[in-house]
């Protein structure tokens, strides 16, 4: 506990060190593309950049993160070492939020890059060929389809069939008594990207989904159990964007669904899988990209080491750490299970689909095992985290351990919300890796 107070009595801050050379941006070329001179410094590491509050707030780029990555790019527009975006972010396509990337920092980003909260649902294949629906908003559709669900069902089109269904909105609801327009295929998963735009209408027909186990013309079944399979992506209670405080995030609307369920069923709500930071699958999903990338410039030195920069201390720092603590619990014991008494000390079994063996045939069908020995984590103060918080007057009674703002399903640990550095910006971020790795750049 002693170690998470210096978050609320100042802030402490790495010396700038300027880059020996600030590489040129060159937007017309790929920043994957090309093969390695054996005259550049070869990376063993590899970036995992948040977005929100880390090089962006809402729409607007943070100065820093311009600075930050005319130091990661050379002279022809090439990164110099693999990075990755991972973002909790759930409404577009990683194609799309690669262009936006690119666009605002003035850099080639490829939509291999990107890794959106929803992107490890591409592992969960027994539920591709299941009819699921889809909840969120932007192109769920689309996104849901990219993604491998090949029989989807949105929330617009559950309530185009069953008007009767959403009756908060007065002004919505039917003016004369209606049946069914269309009967929908019996529903066998339920899907949840992110933050719809109309809570209650989406609170409403999950419900009913979840009640009537995906036959929306029987009622509700309040002791049937279990229910059908939930998978939810991005955990996020709260998200920094333009305004002073944090905003709501998906986290939140999974508070209101598992209390509203609870409340009417007397019993919890359980996932089959959680995905997005803090979840270790996302991390693993990461990994697998920045090694993809460092064998696409024919880097010949293993990535040994991953650095995870975020605002968010529930989020991004505790599921870097997490996996940091999966990482080495594997390297001592040279045992890919380790990842279930890394899930067992979080106290989450849903962070991780399924049981021991069906995680580690997953991760071994689509990804190499883990090639990385740490993860570190760097907290950046442009964002949700806030430097300037007032000490506690009772230091025994921690702010950070009575105001768990991370889900559910994940337990409290001090040590994994406490950051291995704690930065200004991005920039300065950049500036300690490259200082800790005796990274020069040429």
């Amino acid at each position: 506990m002693r170690g998470l107070l210096p978050f609320f009595r100042g802030l402490h801050t790495v010396t700038n060190r300027q880059a020996k050379r600030r590489a040129g941006i060159v937007g017309s070329r790929c920043g994957l593309c090309g093969t390695q001179s054996v005259n550049k410094p070869q990376p063993r590491f590899g970036l995992l950049f948040d977005i929100d509050g880390v090089l962006v707030r809402g729409r607007m780029l943070i100065p820093a993160a311009k600075v930050a990555f005319e130091k990661l790019v050379d002279s022809q527009g090439r990164f110099v070492v693999p990075v990755v975006f991972v973002t909790n972010a759930g409404n577009c396509l990683r194609q799309t939020k690669a262009d936006q990337l690119s666009h605002i920092l003035g850099v080639p980003i490829t939509h291999d890059q990107v890794i959106m909260s929803h992107s490890p649902l591409r592992m969960f294949k027994k539920f591709h060929d299941k009819c699921v629906l889809v909840s969120g908003q932007g192109p769920v559709l689309e996104i849901a389809d990219n993604v491998g669900f090949k029989n989807v069902i949105s929330i617009d089109m559950v309530r185009e069939s069953y008007p009767l269904l959403d009756m908060v909105d007065h002004n919505r609801r039917p003016k004369l008594p209606s049946s069914p327009l269309v009967n929908l295929p019996k529903i066998e998963a339920v899907v949840l990207f992110g933050e719809p735009v109309r809570w209650e209408t989406n609170l409403q027909l999950i419900i009913d989904v979840l009640l009537t186990h995906g036959n929306l013309n029987t009622p509700h079944q309040t002791h049937a159990v279990p229910h059908l399979p939930l998978l939810a992506c991005n955990m996020d209670l709260m998200w920094m964007a333009e305004a002073n405080s944090p905003r709501f995030g998906h986290g939140t609307f999974l508070v209101c669904l598992e209390n509203i369920y609870k409340k009417i069923t007397g019993v919890d709500l359980k996932y089959e899988a959680l995905m997005g930071k803090p979840s270790e699958l996302t991390y693993h999903f990461a990994e697998s990209l920045i090694r993809s990338q460092a064998l696409q410039r024919q880097w010949e030195l293993p990535i040994t080491s991953l650095y995870a920069i975020g605002d968010n201390l529930m989020t991004d720092i505790y599921g870097a750490n997490m996996y940091n603590r999966f990482l080495e619990e594997r390297a001592a014991r040279k045992n890919p299970k380790a990842v279930a008494k890394v899930a067992a000390a979080t106290g989450s079994s849903a962070a991780m689909p399924g049981g021991e063996e069906e995680i580690d045939s997953m991760w071994e069908s689509e990804l190499a095992l883990p090639s990385a020995t740490s993860c570190k984590s760097i907290l950046v103060c442009t964002g949700v985290y806030n430097p300037n918080a007032e000490v506690p007057s009772d230091a025994s009674r921690c702010i950070k351990e009575t105001v768990f703002h991370g889900h559910r399903d994940f337990r409290f640990d001090p040590a994994l919300v406490e950051p291995g550095h704690i930065v200004k910006d991005v920039a300065e971020a950049v500036d300690l890796i490259f200082q800790q790795e005796k990274f020069v750049p040429q």
